[in-house]
């Protein structure tokens, strides 16, 4: 990558940061991270032989995905896949801005996207949001030019990206502040017994920057291991 490039994407990433901050609209374009991380978890519980209901997006950026497990190991695994799963798409988002292939980033959100739609999201401010965000993404990739294509996929992608890393933050301060009402990581800590909800908010903050310095380590060599 150039220099240009680099300096590129700090300026959307710092773009993106203070988008998110804002009060409507940023909120509206976080729920890109929310939707991915419930995806995650419906996923799992797929995967692991439970049953994946429905998600309920909200205007704050909280999301709720509900699902029943046969296992206590399908229980565990699908709560600690949210965060984990968002991290590793942001990271993946990265990587693929970075190898210069945003139609696959494009490919990807679009099937997030549709099958959320058409098996997952079900309240009315979750159909408001992903309609309205899949008509704005269509429209983009049939009707802009390919440098504008890029930059807006390189936006959404920063959003992602920054809110895999502020959200996995903000569940770990609440495990310390208030732990009961910690989502992810106080269902973690109520079903693992005598593992406390601090230590699942920790893993997840941690996780989430370890896939934030994957990604990163790529555009910015001095990042890596000796």
């Amino acid at each position: 990558m150039t220099t240009t490039s680099k300096s590129k994407l700090l300026l959307f990433l710092l773009l993106a940061l203070i988008l998110i901050e804002l009060p409507i609209a940023g909120k509206y374009f976080a729920v890109a991270n929310t939707l991915i991380h419930e995806v995650g978890h419906q996923l799992s519980s797929i995967v692991t032989f439970g049953k994946a209901h429905n998600i309920q997006l909200f205007a704050n950026t909280e999301g709720v995905a509900y699902s029943s497990h046969r296992f206590w190991i399908g229980q565990f695994i699908t709560s600690l896949a949210g965060y984990i799963f968002a991290s590793f798409m942001a990271c993946t988002f990265m990587i693929l801005v970075y190898k210069g292939k945003h139609n696959m980033i494009s490919i990807l959100l679009l099937v997030i996207l549709g099958l959320s739609l058409i098996f997952w999201v079900r309240n009315l401010y979750g159909f408001f949001w992903i309609i309205t965000f899949s008509i704005g993404f269509v429209w983009l990739l049939l009707k802009a030019k390919a440098r504008v294509k890029e930059n807006v996929i390189l936006f959404l992608v920063s959003i992602i990206f920054n809110e895999s890393i502020t959200s996995a933050f903000e569940i770990m301060y609440m495990s310390f502040q208030t732990p009961l009402h910690a989502g992810d990581a106080a269902n973690l800590g109520e079903i693992t017994y005598f593992i406390p909800t601090q230590f699942w908010g920790l893993l997840f903050f941690a996780q989430s920057l370890l896939f934030g310095w994957i990604a990163m380590r790529r555009f910015f060599p001095f990042l890596k291991l000796r």
